[in-house]
């Protein structure tokens, strides 16, 4: 796993500035106020395009200079962002072919933002040119302590149809492929008679009858979407290097997807940073699996954030009412909220939060999108939050740079996370597993890591912990199933799913018993599997006397010799087969779940292997309750956060002293609605 080039040193708080949005005769103030709340650092500039060259080759700097000569003398510090977000109207009305487009072909249009495409030439052109004079022009500057690419990269569009998309993927095809022979093997172009004979044939995916196009053409189309993005951000990385100065930080934030994140961070970032708003899962328009955990989900995205880079920042952390004019429709954080999940991103990994954002816009679509503070300037309820999250980051200063634990990591890579976005039968087993597999590692405080399998990882990366749960890893490599063989002879634990290494890397089905290339490791076999019916009584197996539940798909799993049946079906026609096994490799062992994962096999696997709440020694707490720990140079801290509008009882087992009071607290002691609190775990 690559070291990633930057970490904070210090515990910051930032806001997202917009000084264009406001007279000149407020910005004094407003930076005297952030000040005085503990703020240290602005992010500034990303949408601001128009401002930077009103007409195409004309620059003007003023405004941004002005409000950089406040910062420096306020000693304010300073992200700057490149403005490829927002392509100004001069530039999409003279050159259209800049404009991203719908499946139809039809352009979006001004009036938006990331209504570009990445493969435009002029685009790519122009974007070099802002870029370049934005780092000329103020890459010396010492309030700049960083540089932030475009803003949300594959936000609102992680899909692009324009005619210099298609030029761009034959490019990107003629590259991986080198013949048509080859391409056509890869994508089976001989069913339905899809045969291509010249290059010119190729185009993006296009409206096609039941929308169904052909899948491994799909899943080329968002490797090229994942590397024409990652392309576009390194273009304007190499010319910031050139000019910002040295130790100035280069980041994007996001993630989104149709992106390899991991790759994109290590070949063109020096530090990753999220858009955290755990806001969305009270929202109007959201409802099913969000019921159960509601904001807690952030966690698991943070999780995800802490895979692609340890040590990360937040660049827009949820301060108010999330709502554009047209979407969102978002209810104002709680008090105590605002704290919550600005400390709910520093015990995942962030030792940088910015809030989102300083003052609530007055015009544009994001009026409903609340800061800090509202339309009124005044101090609220919002601005005391920050100043007691403020408080609380300087006791944490202890903490900076500290890594988190974890009991076991979920192992996934890019190819079944495309795969995952395209095959229905692959998506609806991976969100089913995943999902109930963060929640049991929730309200049982079993924290857990997502671990990618890239082509730096090794198997050093791998023995950091005592189990991997790969659950669906439909198309699997030999490169990955060695890879895995080597951890689990190692002593490592594996524990894979249903519908698992039948795919080729182009998406083919394998004509090999499955699963294929696991079989050595599973010593399992599959004659027979089905989706699970809505006509039969709910799906279980029974493991030593207990039921679990065995959602959306069953592989009939055959042990071949040397495997343990742990457990069987009980119901449909296969009631008595084996629906869990176990196989010793070496000094490690291989559990194959024949299902997708439910809360309780999750549950009593994680059981099984003894990983559930290895804090359960320090403190007892209640499911509504997350425990987090981190450690760094032999010191550890234990975070617990309530998420409930009620007071929450843990009980600690020995004397832990708090960073926020001081004081060493041992027995029970009430988090209070919302309330967080942090101990140094005593050695």
């Amino acid at each position: 796993m690559t070291e990633q080039r930057y970490r904070f040193s210090s515990m910051t708080i930032g806001t997202c500035y917009y000084p264009e949005h406001w007279d000149e005769s407020l910005w004094a103030d407003d930076l005297r106020r952030m000040q005085e709340d503990g703020i240290s650092v602005i992010r500034i500039g990303e949408f601001a395009w128009a401002l930077f060259e009103p007409e195409e080759g004309v620059y003007s700097f003023d405004l941004f200079d002005r409000f950089l000569d406040l910062c420096e003398q306020t000693e304010l510090k300073v992200i700057f962002g490149t403005v490829s977000a927002t392509p100004p109207a001069w530039l999409t009305h003279k050159y259209p072919e800049v404009l991203n487009a719908n499946m139809d072909g039809v352009l979006y249009r001004h009036g938006m933002r990331r209504h570009y495409n990445y493969n435009s030439p002029v685009y790519l052109e122009k974007c070099a040119a802002i870029t370049l004079q934005l780092a000329q022009h103020f890459g010396k500057r010492p309030s700049i302590i960083g540089w932030q690419i475009d803003n949300e990269l594959n936000c609102e569009m992680d899909r692009f149809y324009s005619e210099a998309d298609s030029a761009a993927f034959r490019a990107f095809l003629k590259e991986k492929y080198g013949t048509l022979d080859a391409l056509n093997a890869a994508w089976g172009t001989v069913f339905w008679s899809q045969t291509y004979t010249d290059w010119e044939q190729i185009f993006v995916p296009r409206p096609t009858l039941q929308n169904s196009p052909n899948p491994h053409l799909h899943l080329d189309y968002d490797r090229f979407v994942s590397e024409s993005c990652i392309r576009f951000c390194g273009l304007q990385a190499e010319i910031l290097r050139a000019h910002v100065n040295p130790g100035v930080f280069i980041t994007t934030n996001g993630m989104f997807g149709r992106l390899d994140n991991h790759r994109m961070t290590r070949e063109c970032l020096d530090v990753y940073t999220y858009d955290s708003y755990p806001n969305f899962a009270f929202g109007l328009n959201m409802a099913g699996r969000l019921d159960r955990l509601r904001d807690r989900w952030s966690s698991k995205k943070l999780t995800e954030v802490r895979s692609v880079c340890p040590h990360f920042g937040i660049m827009e952390q949820q301060s108010g009412a999330g709502s554009w004019t047209t979407r969102m429709e978002n209810p104002t954080p709680r008090p105590g909220q605002m704290q919550l999940w600005a400390l709910q991103s520093v015990a995942h990994g962030a030792d940088f939060v910015s809030f989102f954002r300083w003052r609530t816009c007055t015009f544009g679509t994001e009026i409903y999108w609340h800061g800090l503070l509202n339309y009124d300037n005044r101090d609220n309820r919002r601005i005391s939050e920050l100043r007691s999250f403020a408080e609380k980051m300087k006791q944490l200063a202890p903490v900076c740079g500290a890594d988190n634990e974890a009991a076991f990591a979920v192992v996934k890579d890019y190819d079944n996370v495309f795969d995952a976005g395209l095959d229905t039968w692959h998506g609806h087993v991976a969100n089913q597993s995943e999902d109930a597999i963060f929640e049991v590692s929730q309200l049982t405080h079993t924290p857990f890591d997502f671990l990618y399998l890239q082509e730096d990882t090794a198997i050093e990366d791998l023995l950091r912990y005592k189990a991997l749960i790969m659950p669906h890893a439909c198309i699997m490599t030999k490169e990955r199933a060695d890879l895995l063989e080597r951890y689990v002879r190692a002593g490592g634990v594996l524990v894979i799913g249903c519908r698992s290494a039948y795919k080729d890397i182009h998406g083919q089905c394998v004509m090999t018993p499955q699963p294929g290339l696991l079989q050595k490791l599973t010593a399992t076999d599959i004659h027979d599997f089905t989706f699970t019916t809505p006509a039969e009584d709910v799906p279980f197996a029974v493991w030593d006397g207990r039921r679990m539940q065995t959602p959306l798909f069953n592989d009939v799993l055959t042990p071949l010799d040397g495997a343990k049946v742990l457990a069987r079906y009980g119901s449909s026609y296969y009631a008595g087969e084996a629906a869990l096994t176990e196989n010793a490799v070496g000094e490690g062992r291989v559990l194959h779940l024949g299902s997708a994962f439910s809360t309780e096999s999750a549950r009593m696997i994680l059981d099984y292997l003894g990983l559930t709440d290895p804090c359960a020694s320090l403190i007892s707490a209640p499911e509504d309750v997350e425990l987090v720990v981190r450690r760094k140079d032999g010191r550890r801290w234990l975070f617990a956060l309530n998420y409930q509008s009620t007071p929450m009882t843990v009980t600690l087992h020995s004397g832990m002293r708090s960073l926020f009071s001081g004081c060493v607290h041992e027995g029970e002691v009430t988090l209070p609605p919302y309330g967080v609190q942090v101990w140094e775990i005593a050695e």
